[in-house]
């Protein structure tokens, strides 16, 4: 399923889940084919919109690995480059099957061509002494080792595209999130000029203010 850009920011929450964890007026660090990280304070959590589905029609959007006491930023970044990862693989033909777990929801990231499930994102961050192999950076590198699951995102489609260029532009913790942004304009438009570009060398090129 495609997500347009802002998805999320249209479909947040429900405000049942958010009152009840406490996280109104959360602020939303990325929105890539409707996976994104929220923060509020200390508290730091995956946002998933469920695919379409004719039996449950108003799935909505899930929290998921919510992480109620960030230790520094670099966890907090992690938050988003993990969102940004879960993005381009669903952008790139990965599903996201969530399951209930409460409040929150199980991400299993499913490949299309086996059906198997590659990693498991938990509902939540089980905390330091028995979250030891689980955290949002061990997740990250996890889930960027996936291999591509089919065929890449369609380069003629330039809000598709974007989203593509944005997701690889959030995963540079060196950029903000306005700067991403930013760059994944410039990368676009140098992918509409110069066709021989795919879309890593685009967001270098693009970082380097190239043309």
């Amino acid at each position: 399923m495609s997500f347009p850009a802002g998805h999320l920011s249209e479909h947040p929450l429900p405000s049942g889940i958010v009152g009840a964890l406490g996280l109104g007026g959360y602020q939303l660090l990325a929105d890539i084919a409707g996976v994104g990280a929220g923060r509020l304070g200390a508290h730091a959590f995956l946002l998933v919109a469920a695919d379409a589905d004719p039996n449950l029609p108003d799935a909505g959007t899930h929290m998921s690995l919510h992480q109620t006491r960030l230790r520094d930023e670099a966890e907090a970044s992690a938050f988003v480059q993990l969102a940004a990862q879960l993005g381009y693989l669903r952008l790139s033909g990965y599903r996201l099957a969530l399951e209930r777990s409460g409040l929150r929801s199980k991400v299993a990231v499913v490949n299309p061509a086996t059906g198997a499930i590659a990693i498991t994102i938990p509902d939540k961050h089980p905390g330091r002494l028995l979250g030891a192999g689980v955290n949002a950076a061990r997740l990250l590198a996890a889930v960027r080792a996936l291999p591509p699951a089919g065929a890449p995102p369609d380069l003629q489609n330039a809000e598709l595209m974007r989203q593509v260029l944005l997701a690889l532009a959030l995963q540079d913790d060196s950029l903000s999130g306005a700067q991403a942004a930013e760059v994944a304009d410039r990368a676009l438009a140098l992918m509409q000029g110069r066709a021989e570009l795919d879309a890593p060398a685009a967001i270098e090129a693009a970082k380097g203010g190239g043309g």
